[in-house]
């Protein structure tokens, strides 16, 4: 297939899929007050998963960072005692944020946190498979079809490869996608960079995205970022549809433009 002159990379999480929500309050977080034995402490450890992992500038981050950040902060508060070193060593040594990347470590250290971490892990991915089907967010099929006459797409997603294939392929929004990369693929930042090597010029790239992690991994390559803002879903994809695709194709997006999207979307976050 000829390569097109656009490239569009869109999350799916929080971004084109309404999984955000239920993937960290029924899955994520309670799971860690189980593993990690806080039930006298449900609300407030839930709470603290919920705030960095949907209601912050941290928004979107990866399972393995949030689980650590999240930890770090039961422990501060007192109702954890355990030392999180193993976690935060693979985490800082790691290129993957993967259960394949923590079964390696495992394999080299035995360490009984990340036994625990990888049980968490898995069992948060049975408990997702097992959530009630996902839904896009009204207008993602209509402006992915849109996208898609004139850009290459791409999935670039840090959730599990297995969800994200299946949700995509349910919705039927597969078909106007070229590649789908998710946790296994590597950071967002290299997925986007490996998309680019094709030949795209950093002008003719749009990042979507609902997180600033999103944000950061489209800066690192230089190319554009749109904001799907946690809470008006919709409306950022009808604005994505009715403005900002025009300025994008038109070579008018970045600056004024770019720089007004970016500041409503990190104030609808603090």
């Amino acid at each position: 297939m000829e390569r097109k002159k656009f490239l569009v990379c869109v999350d799916s999480d929080g971004c084109a899929l309404d999984t955000m929500d239920a993937k960290h309050k029924q899955c994520f977080a309670p799971l860690m007050v189980e593993k990690w034995h806080m039930e006298a402490h449900r609300k407030e450890a839930e709470e603290i998963w919920n705030r960095f992992s949907l209601y912050s500038v941290d928004r979107g981050i990866n399972r393995f960072k949030g689980l650590e950040l999240a930890l770090k902060e039961c422990g501060k508060r007192g109702f954890l005692k355990e030392d999180l070193t193993d976690l935060s060593l693979w985490l800082s040594e790691t290129d993957t944020f993967s259960n394949e990347s923590l079964e390696r470590q495992i394999g080299r250290t035995d360490s009984p946190l990340l036994k625990k971490v990888l049980d968490w892990s898995i069992t948060s991915n049975q408990e997702i498979s097992a959530l009630p089907p996902s839904r896009p967010f009204a207008g993602v099929r209509e402006t992915l079809e849109q996208m898609s006459r004139q850009a290459d797409l791409a999935v670039v997603s840090s959730a599990n490869r297995e969800s994200v294939e299946a949700e995509w392929n349910r919705h039927g929004l597969i078909a106007f996608v070229k590649e789908v990369m998710a946790q296994d693929s590597g950071s967002k930042a290299s997925c986007i960079a490996r998309l680019m090597a094709e030949g795209y010029d950093r002008d003719c790239v749009l990042m979507l995205g609902d997180a600033p992690g999103d944000k950061r991994a489209a800066e690192k390559n230089g190319a554009l970022f749109f904001p799907i803002v946690a809470g008006r879903e919709e409306e950022s994809w009808r604005r994505l549809s009715t403005e900002g695709l025009k300025r994008f194709f038109e070579g008018t997006y970045r600056g004024e433009y770019a720089d007004g999207l970016l500041g409503e979307f990190l104030e609808a976050l603090k």
